[in-house]
């Protein structure tokens, strides 16, 4: 059967996906007006878009990513039309440059969560409890992070004599051994980020039942095999020797030597901090989450990351007036904001500043116009299922007809064919 065809769509949402992750993607072509998919593209590349415009002309609004290809695609294809760069791309463009500069500024980080562990913990019943400690690192393991961390910087430090010399990111990537991201990210950032915590650093299996462990140890259950066997039928999956660590833990922070009950004295409440340690990333969606769903501990954590270092509380200001900008879509706000930023001693957010300035027009558009690429990744998440249901037989001709040519009767269909136009005449 012959994929359908239908009206050249008015406003076209934009994206690619993948047919196999990491080898070979494809472009989606969805009508924003309608919410229906359009057609699937066999790659991502500017020609292939440009093609397919030009063989349907009447398209006036283009909602993409920041993919320069869908840009230059769009420009050659219909150069009539008006591109507006995604509100939320545009979000997580700056959570990459702010990420990078918490990264620098590690010892900021380090200094904040120093300062809120020695506060006391404030309880629902207005009392005051004594922090738990962060789990004590072995010499061992020091020593150990410390060799990794100074092996990452000679390769680092080599890419970058590298890149000095005229030589590309695939020759670079060849010849230190490493991929292409990490040869990117590392020359993003141009000194280099003092040593991170690992990726789950904060997380633990004990982690669900630490309220429960608590509660029974202020209560007066302070063995902790007994602790153990009581989180078991809980669900807790872990070993003893993890509620062993937690439970020394907690006897360091009431003053308790290893081992030893205490039952002749009054020792303190013990709880929890109200919030994680920031790392780079936690710190960076802590600067970008609406004020409104912030807790007291995190209002806390941000007004002691600010007063660390002058260049902090400037990246932070800036983040924060251009998340603003864009969730309440105030272009005239964007040129006093990219002045600021171009001007700022940050290098990521120079580098954001320099890719919104080339891209300024769809970035204009896209913090005045409605339009957004929401509705499209919606539509490919609905390409995913697909997919996952043809079990690897999904070759783009046959994708194409179940995604595009999928049944759009019924009324919650009719419902969708209403422009936004119709819809808000009918209410009215």
């Amino acid at each position: 059967l012959p994929v359908p065809s239908y009206a050249t769509p008015t406003v076209l949402g934009v994206d690619d996906f993948a047919l196999r992750k990491r080898q070979t993607y494809g472009t989606v072509l969805i009508d924003q007006e309608r919410h229906q998919p359009v057609a699937l593209l066999p790659e991502r590349t500017a020609d292939t878009v440009a093609q397919w415009l030009r063989e349907h002309p009447g398209v006036e609004v283009i909602t993409r990513d920041r993919s320069q290809a869908y840009a230059e695609g769009a420009r050659q294809g219909a150069p009539a039309a008006t591109q507006v760069a995604d509100r939320f791309h545009l979000l997580q463009n700056l959570a990459e440059a702010l990420t990078q500069v918490f990264t620098t500024y590690g010892t900021a980080l380090d200094a904040v969560n120093a300062t809120v562990r020695q506060q006391p913990v404030p309880l629902p019943d207005g009392t005051m409890a004594v922090p738990v400690p962060p789990p004590a690192t072995p010499p061992l393991a020091q020593q150990q992070a410390a060799q990794r961390a100074a092996h990452r910087q000679a390769i680092y430090d080599e890419v970058w004599t590298l890149h000095r010399a005229g030589w590309t990111v695939s020759a670079i990537a060849a010849q230190v051994g490493r991929g292409r991201r990490t040869i990117e990210r590392y020359l993003r950032t141009p000194t280099w980020p003092v040593p991170q915590h690992r990726s789950n650093y904060g997380r633990s299996v004990l982690n669900p039942y630490k309220d429960y462990l608590l509660a029974r140890w202020n209560a007066g259950c302070r063995t902790a095999m007994q602790l153990f066997r009581e989180l078991q039928p809980r669900g807790y999956t872990g070993s003893y020797r993890r509620v062993a660590a937690y439970v020394s833990r907690v006897r360091q922070a009431q003053g308790l030597a290893p081992r030893r009950q205490g039952r002749r004295q009054t020792l303190p409440v013990v709880a929890e901090p109200a919030s994680p340690p920031l790392t780079p990333r936690r710190a960076t969606w802590l600067v970008l989450r609406r004020e409104a769903q912030r807790t007291e501990a995190e209002a806390e954590q941000l007004t002691l990351l600010r007063a660390q270092q002058a260049e902090v509380a400037e990246a932070v200001d800036l983040a924060q007036d251009f998340t603003h900008l864009v969730r309440q879509r105030q272009p005239a706000q964007l040129d006093p904001w990219l002045k600021r930023a171009t001007t700022s001693t940050q290098e990521a957010l120079q580098r954001f500043a320099k890719g919104l300035h080339d891209d300024y027009e769809a970035v204009k558009a896209g913090v005045t116009l409605p339009w957004s690429n929401g509705p499209v990744e919606g539509h490919i998440n609905r390409l995913k299922m697909l997919k996952r249901q043809m079990f690897g037989r999904a070759r783009l001709d046959l994708l194409s007809r179940r995604f595009v040519g999928a049944p759009r009767d019924g009324p919650a269909q009719a419902a969708c064919l209403r422009t936004p136009t119709q819809a808000h005449t009918e209410v009215a």
